[in-house]
């Protein structure tokens, strides 16, 4: 008799504060499992997900949001904790927000670039972005900073990909 081969790995969702990290958990899982909020900093600690589908699995690993403001030790803890999470992994989701660029973006993208682990860009919330035409542009600009496995145009909240 043969055994069936199975496949896990660790998948870690990462970006800066409020860019939907949570609710691409959520629509991942199909249920809800990570509090979403419009308030900044919700997840204030790695909240873990699996998805098994047939002989793979899937751990996601949802992690506060990475910002450059660490005076408060609670920031501090939570920059610390999503930083361990991109070592730990076999695959990265970078989370940004349409056509915002931020310097919290380009420092999570600082420290994706040693990451040892492919990552995926989730270009979330382009349902929102008012001028379409920008949005080429913007993407190109994203590929330009990081060779990215894939870069992936969606809106979590309305759970389709554009």
């Amino acid at each position: 008799m043969s055994e069936e081969k199975s496949y896990c790995g660790f998948v870690a969702i990462v970006g800066r504060p409020n860019v939907g990290k949570s609710t691409l958990l959520n629509k991942l899982l199909g249920q809800k499992i990570s509090i979403t909020s419009r308030k900044a900093q919700t997840t204030r600690h790695r909240i873990v997900g699996i998805h098994t589908e047939g002989p793979y699995q899937a751990i996601y690993v949802d992690t506060p949001g990475l910002h450059m403001e660490e005076k408060r030790a609670i920031n501090r803890l939570m920059n610390k904790a999503a930083s361990s999470s991109i070592g730990d992994v076999e695959l990265v989701i970078f989370v940004v927000e349409g056509t915002r660029w931020t310097q919290d973006d380009e420092m999570v993208l600082n420290k994706l670039r040693d990451a040892k682990a492919p990552v995926i860009l989730a270009v979330n919330k382009v349902d929102n972005v008012q001028e379409k035409a920008d949005l080429l542009p913007h993407l190109q600009f994203l590929a330009s900073q990081m060779n990215f496995l894939d870069i992936v145009p969606i809106s979590a909240e309305n759970r389709h990909q554009r």
